[in-house]
């Protein structure tokens, strides 16, 4: 399963990471790099929860995120 990570500066200068495949997984960051960290990480616990209520497929056996 791939995601795809955009991002982007908010006016007030924190960053700003969203999962698209995921809507509502998102992080804020001091830069781009711990902005997309905390989306990943957020982004596994959702696919772990979700995986846990039978909520998604499991063919997840290899989880690739791509930066946009």
């Amino acid at each position: 399963m791939k995601f795809t990570i955009e991002y982007e500066r908010e006016e007030d200068g924190r960053w700003i990471a969203e999962i698209i495949e995921l809507p509502g997984v998102m992080a804020y960051g001091k830069n781009p790099d711990e902005a997309m960290a905390r989306a990943k990480a957020l982004a596994l616990f959702t696919v772990a929860d979700r995986l846990e209520h039978g909520e998604t497929a499991a063919q997840l056996s290899d989880v690739t995120f791509l930066a946009a």
